[in-house]
């Protein structure tokens, strides 16, 4: 059986990874890129964990191959991946401070309104968060973006992030992340946008 140490070791199948922690039964990696075997490896746990939501929200949620793939290569993203003690992949979540990556969102915006900190290089994008259906009702949602968040966030930035009605109201997802960063020293969190849509039925 290959472990995540067997991964991990010299000349393994995980170039450029960086063993963070371990916290309760999953051990964090911190990567930049994730190439070969594991796009389609974690495209399969993508669609699993995301294709549901398909049928469950109005905005399209899910990201083709091609741009999970993109995301999965730019090195501009930061990946913390989560791995079992065997080396399966339990998830992953990305953060980055270079928003042109995020091809949802509009970089203008928080140049906008977060002067101070884009001018820093300290505005972070929380692009998606990935669990495999197993682990949804555990604390592998905080415990992943802590890890994270720990790591990478300097003083006074600013970290956004978007949730749909679905993942907040079933799954307390905007709940869950946004307790795990407003334990952080001196922060406040705050909604910045919605958006509305809406269908008129013509008898």
């Amino acid at each position: 059986m290959i472990t995540l140490s067997d991964r991990l070791g010299e000349g393994q199948d995980l170039p450029g990874a960086v063993y963070v922690t371990t916290r309760g039964p999953w051990h964090f990696t911190r990567q930049l890129s994730l190439q070969g075997p594991y796009v389609d490896e974690f495209f399969a746990l993508y669609e699993l964990a995301f294709n549901p939501l398909k049928k469950l929200s109005v905005a399209r949620q899910v990201l083709s191959r091609a741009e999970f793939v993109d995301q999965m290569l730019d090195e501009r993203v930061v990946k913390y991946v989560a791995w079992s003690d065997s080396g399966e992949p339990m998830g992953l979540t990305t953060l980055t401070t270079e928003l042109d990556s995020v091809p949802w969102i509009s970089p203008d915006y928080f140049e906008e309104h977060y002067p101070e900190q884009w001018a820093r290089h300290a505005v972070y994008y929380l692009g998606f968060t990935l669990v495999h259906p197993s682990q949804r009702h555990s604390r592998f949602i905080e415990t992943i973006v802590d890890v994270g968040m720990k790591e990478e966030l300097v003083k006074n930035s600013v970290v956004a992030y978007d949730t749909c009605a679905f993942n907040n109201q079933t799954l307390r997802f905007n709940e869950r992340i946004s307790t795990v960063l407003e334990d952080l020293p001196e922060a406040h969190l705050e909604v910045i946008d919605t958006q509305i849509y809406a269908c008129v039925t013509i008898a």
